[in-house]
C-alpha cells in the first residue's frame, strides 16, 4: 500500500513549487474539482451559473474518481478548489508536504461509504475474521482506505494476510460482481453497486460507534487562498446557500432533479444517495466539533492510522494550519 501511495503522489512531491494563478484581476478562470455520482446542492449552483457570477470569474468544472487525484491536480496547479475532497486524501497530501487547507465541511456521510462482501461467502461482522487471506479492492488513499483500516482493525484481520488491490469504486464495484475479489471498499454510486452483490460489513451508526467519522472538506492550496481571499469566501458562501436551499426543502423536487442530472444519475439513485448525506450549515461549521479544533484534531488520529498500517511514513506533529477558517468567517458575515 505504501508504495502504490507513493506513486500516486510522486507527481506531487516534483509540483509542489507550482503556483496558483494571481489575483489582482489577471483571473479569468478557475478549476474547481467535483466527483460524478456524488449528488450535492451545490450542483444546483454549477447549473444555474451561481458561483460565475459570484465570483466574477468563469468556473471550469473537472471530474475526478479520487481524492488522492484531486490532490495531484491542486500541486500541478490544474485545479484551484478541490470541492468534496475526501479527508483522509487531504491527510495523506498534507503529510507529505503538499500545502494545501480545508476550507469547509462539504458533506458527512456515514451511510454512504462502506465495505462490501461478496453474497456467496456469507461473510458478516458476526464471523469478518474469515474475511483473513481473501483479495479486497480499495482506492488508497482515500476514505474509502482509512475505514477499511479501521475495519480491519476492529475485526482483528491481519493486513499482512489480504491481498490489496487499488481500485476506483466502481472498478472495485465491478470487480465484485465478477468474483474477482471477495470484498471490495468505496463510496457514493460504486458503493451503491457494490451492494447489488453484497451487504455493508458495518452500517454508518456502527461506524461512528468506533470513532470512524466520514465526512469530505473543500480544499485548495494555500497560496491560492491566500491571494483570492474574496474569491475563496464568496465561493462557500454560494455552496452553503445552496445546502441551506436544500436543508430548509426549499428546493424540493426542482432542485433534485437538477442535482441528479449534474452528478449523472437518475433521479431514484440520486435521491437515495442523498438521503445518506447532510450538509452542516457555516455557524455549525464555526464550532469546535469541525473548523474550531476537531477537524484538526480529527486528522492527526487519520494520519496515525495510515502511519501505524504502513501507508505513510510520518504523520505531521500538528495538522491547525491545514484547517483556514478566515474564508468561511468572511462568507458567514
Amino acid at each position: 500500500m505504501k508504495n502504490s501511495i507513493a506513486k500516486l503522489l510522486a507527481g506531487t512531491a516534483l509540483a509542489l513549487s507550482a503556483q496558483a494563478a494571481l489575483a489582482d484581476g489577471h483571473l479569468e478562470e478557475i478549476t474547481v474539482a467535483y466527483f460524478l455520482e456524488w449528488p450535492m446542492p451545490m450542483m444546483e449552483s454549477k447549473a444555474n451559473g451561481a458561483y460565475d457570477e459570484a465570483l466574477g470569474v468563469s468556473v471550469n468544472w473537472v471530474s475526478f474518481e479520487t481524492g488522492t487525484a484531486m490532490s495531484a491536480a491542486m500541486a500541478s496547479g490544474d485545479v484551484h478548489i478541490a470541492l468534496s475532497q475526501g479527508l483522509p486524501p487531504f491527510v495523506v497530501a498534507a503529510s507529505a508536504g503538499q500545502d494545501l487547507q480545508i476550507l469547509d465541511v462539504a458533506v458527512s456521510y456515514s451511510e454512504n461509504q462502506g465495505c462490501v462482501v461478496r453474497a456467496d461467502l456469507e461473510i458478516d461482522k458476526d464471523n469478518a475474521s474469515e474475511l483473513a487471506g481473501r483479495r479486497v479492492a480499495v482506492p488508497l488513499g482515500t476514505a474509502a482506505h482509512y475505514s477499511f483500516l479501521r475495519h480491519m482493525e476492529h475485526f482483528g484481520v491481519d493486513l499482512a494476510s489480504l491481498e490489496i488491490v487499488d481500485m476506483a469504486p466502481p472498478e472495485g464495484a465491478a470487480a465484485l460482481s465478477q468474483g474477482a475479489v471477495d470484498f471490495a471498499c468505496g463510496y457514493g454510486g460504486g458503493l451503491s453497486r457494490m451492494k447489488e452483490y453484497g451487504d455493508v460489513l458495518l452500517t454508518g451508526a456502527e461506524k461512528e460507534e468506533l470513532g470512524i467519522l466520514v465526512f469530505d472538506v473543500t480544499s485548495a492550496p494555500a497560496g491560492f487562498i491566500a491571494e483570492n481571499p474574496e474569491l475563496v469566501s464568496n465561493f462557500l458562501a454560494v455552496t452553503a446557500a445552496a445546502n441551506e436551499r436544500w436543508n430548509s426543502g426549499a428546493g424540493g423536487d426542482e432542485m433534485l432533479a437538477i442535482v441528479a442530472s449534474e452528478s449523472g444519475m437518475d433521479l431514484d439513485a440520486a435521491q437515495s444517495a442523498i438521503a445518506t448525506m447532510s450538509f452542516p450549515s457555516l455557524e455549525e461549521q464555526l464550532s469546535a466539533k469541525w473548523m474550531g479544533g476537531g477537524i484538526a484534531e480529527f486528522m492527526g488520529g487519520v494520519a496515525n492510522v495510515f502511519v501505524e498500517s504502513g501507508s505513510i511514513d510520518s504523520a505531521l506533529s500538528s495538522y491547525e494550519d491545514a484547517v483556514n477558517a478566515e474564508p468561511m468567517q468572511m462568507a458567514a458575515e
